[in-house]
């Protein structure tokens, strides 16, 4: 039972990363954009929030809990909105290839983050010395009770306020994509925008918001990594980059549904760290384990093509670029 309690809490912290970072990427592929730039896009919100954080608590004596998480979200939401921005303006706008942006995106965020938080490393007296002591204990707060309920409150309620966020948002965006006008324009969008715009729905705006929000909230993948999953500081071992790719993978696998995201995500951890759990493995069987998400990702994709099931599929004109004049 106590190895169980271990394994499903590491699948928690695993895939809480990886559904932050799924779901953001979800939104942007309703609209029709393929953006490959998720791991980088993480890096920025990582690397955004550390920064922001750690000039607050240096420059305070008595930095306040509630406000160092404030100011850890909104700078990872902006810096990673703005990467968003910067894809929007280069495929939407300038009508580049979608997979080289994305894939540009994810150099240019880690190269960015990886420069900085080497810049953070020195400032604060070498590696493994940055200390944002007060936001990462914020974030890793528990409930109150979490202690007092045995196994269910190891299981259920021994984890910060940031996983029960990734829920709370998955369930939210199933409604707003299937119950809402805007995410059923949205959509319309991703699946033809020439039909969306003749009925009168406006094909740029709504790319360019879901791009950027999307963003935004995979960007918050990258603060609970930071914060929550290594403890407030930084680590240049492109762990990001790899559960950045894990992310797009879930994307697929959940067949482009949020709510399927929740338990994929937490699958995906458990299937990365059962190796963990069972003992006598060599480093290469290991490694095979720590590839299963990605080999499950596959065989999604197999079973999805040959089926055909329009439900199951993406959206019809994802990664596809759309000029008005074309139509």
């Amino acid at each position: 039972m106590t190895q169980f309690i271990s394994l499903f809490q590491a699948a928690v912290f695993f895939g809480t990363v990886i559904m932050f970072g799924a779901m953001g990427e979800i939104l942007t592929e309703r609209s029709g954009n393929l953006n490959l730039g998720v791991p980088g896009i993480m890096y920025l919100g990582g690397i955004a929030s550390l920064a922001s954080v750690f000039f607050y608590e240096n420059m305070t004596e008595a930095p306040i809990p509630a406000l160092c998480v404030l100011i850890a979200l909104l700078s990872a939401f902006l810096a990673s909105a703005l990467g968003g921005l910067i894809y929007s303006f280069l495929t939407i706008t300038l009508r580049a290839n979608q997979n080289v942006t994305g894939l540009t995106l994810t150099i240019f965020g880690s190269g960015v983050a990886n420069f900085f938080g080497g810049s953070l490393n020195k400032l604060a007296g070498g590696v493994g010395q940055i200390s944002v002591a007060t936001t990462s204990a914020a974030f890793r707060t528990t409930l109150p009770f979490a202690n007092s309920t045995g196994a269910f409150g190891s299981l259920f309620l021994s984890y910060g306020f940031m996983v029960y966020l990734a829920i709370i948002l998955a369930i939210l965006m199933n409604f707003f994509l299937t119950k809402t006008r805007a995410g059923l324009s949205l959509n319309a969008v991703g699946e033809n925008p020439a039909t969306a715009d003749a009925a009168g729905i406006n094909v740029t705006r709504n790319k360019y918001l879901a791009t950027c929000i999307g963003a935004g909230i995979s960007g918050m993948g990258g603060v609970y990594y930071v914060m929550d999953y290594i403890k407030g500081t930084w680590a240049n071992d492109g762990s990001i980059e790899s559960l950045g790719w894990l992310a797009v993978a879930l994307v697929i696998f959940t067949t482009w549904k949020p709510l399927r995201s929740i338990w994929g995500s937490y699958l995906f951890g458990i299937l990365f760290w059962l190796y963990y759990y069972i003992g006598g493995l060599t480093r290469s069987t290991q490694e095979i384990f720590k590839m299963t998400p990605y080999i499950v990702t596959i065989l999604v994709l197999i079973i999805i093509s040959l089926r055909k099931r329009r439900e199951n599929q993406g959206p019809a004109a994802l990664g596809a670029t759309y000029f008005r004049e074309e139509r």
